[in-house]
């Protein structure tokens, strides 16, 4: 065989190869195009959470036509992490953390939040509680009135210190009470310029239980957070003097302090945890084709993710007045972000 043969040989093997890596590429390209992995923070990690997240899970393979995977977690950082490096499609976190997020990859965006009872974003807000044992009520009032002034050199319990309302409302709440004392973020991370002690849930769960296991003296977490496991029993919801317990049928962490009963001493409006998409991953037009069908009457209708208010079962959220899912840009969290300046 001569030269000119061997050489055209060679070059039917290279395309040969290079079309052999050419399909296996493709192959791997498609293969993650049929799952979208949705990652959900501690909060809504647990198992009482299990089937609101399959029923969300339902709606996300309806709406993109691909197999759905739920990427739990037990740290917010992780879930942060996750986003940011490429490695999920889809999460459910509060404004903070997305914000966090977005700051280290341009293509996290917002898909939508919760409305509030209006149905729109006017009142999408849930809300941040400081609250304490209803046994100890009395060292936190100043002339017959709740003061913040009373939780210095105590034990703190804060969720993470990537939480919107377990952290990041809270601790600007207090640098603003405690102005003379020129605190920062940093500051209430430990004990010593504030607090004796400071702990951190890990999850608003978690929070809560620190407070009513006697870990901590005062704790942050969410109204939204704890709602499947504890009922009013004084006052009136989300106000400062209001009493709280724990179920005698709530499922874990609450199992271990059932009957429990807390008081809210600080009360915080925070803005609504959105969903938010890695709009690279999933390609502009799922994007929206999944914006648009969570944002539908039909999914507001939906009573597996509206649940009614009077259900027994636990779920990321209960139908109130018009509320349902909104679409939602960058800029409307732009209030939690001020909070950093």
């Amino acid at each position: 065989m001569g030269k000119k043969s061997y050489g055209w040989l060679l070059l039917v093997l290279l395309a040969l190869l290079l079309g052999a890596c050419s399909e296996e590429g493709n192959s791997e390209a498609s293969a993650s195009d049929d799952v979208v992995d949705i990652v959900w923070y501690p909060s809504e990690s647990g198992s009482d959470m299990k089937s609101s997240r399959d029923d969300i899970g339902e709606l996300i393979a309806e709406a993109t036509g691909r197999e759905v995977k739920h990427h739990l977690t037990t740290d917010y950082a992780i879930s942060i992490e996750t986003m940011v490096n490429n490695n999920a499609e889809l999460a459910f976190m509060g404004a903070q953390g997305y914000i966090e997020a977005k700051e280290r990859n341009e293509a996290i965006q917002p898909l939508v939040v919760s409305t509030g009872e209006s149905g729109t974003l006017d009142d999408a807000v849930y809300h941040s509680w400081l609250a304490v044992n209803v046994d100890d009520v009395e060292d936190y009032k100043e002339n017959g009135e709740f003061s913040l002034d009373t939780i210095a050199d105590k034990k703190m319990s804060f969720v993470s210190n990537s939480s919107t309302s377990g952290f990041k409302v809270p601790a600007s709440d207090l640098i603003a009470h405690f102005n003379d004392k020129s605190l920062t973020e940093e500051d209430l991370m430990e004990g010593g310029p504030l607090f004796s002690q400071v702990l951190f849930g890990n999850s608003h769960q978690g929070s809560a239980v620190n407070l009513l296991k006697g870990s901590a003296d005062v704790a942050a977490f969410c109204d939204t957070c704890v709602e499947n496991y504890v009922e009013l029993v004084e006052g009136e919801a989300n106000r400062p003097g209001s009493i709280y317990r724990v179920k005698d049928n709530a499922a874990e962490p609450f199992s271990l302090v059932k009957g429990k009963e807390f008081v809210l001493i600080s009360v915080t409006p925070v803005l609504n945890a959105p969903f938010v998409g890695n709009i690279e991953l999933l390609g502009e037009e799922v994007f929206k084709k999944l914006q648009d069908y969570l944002s539908s009457d039909e999914v507001a209708n939906n009573e597996k993710i509206f649940v009614p208010e009077d259900s027994d079962q636990s779920a990321l959220f209960f139908k109130s007045g018009k509320e349902r899912l909104a679409p939602v840009d960058d800029e409307w969290f732009n209030p939690i972000r001020e909070l950093s300046k």
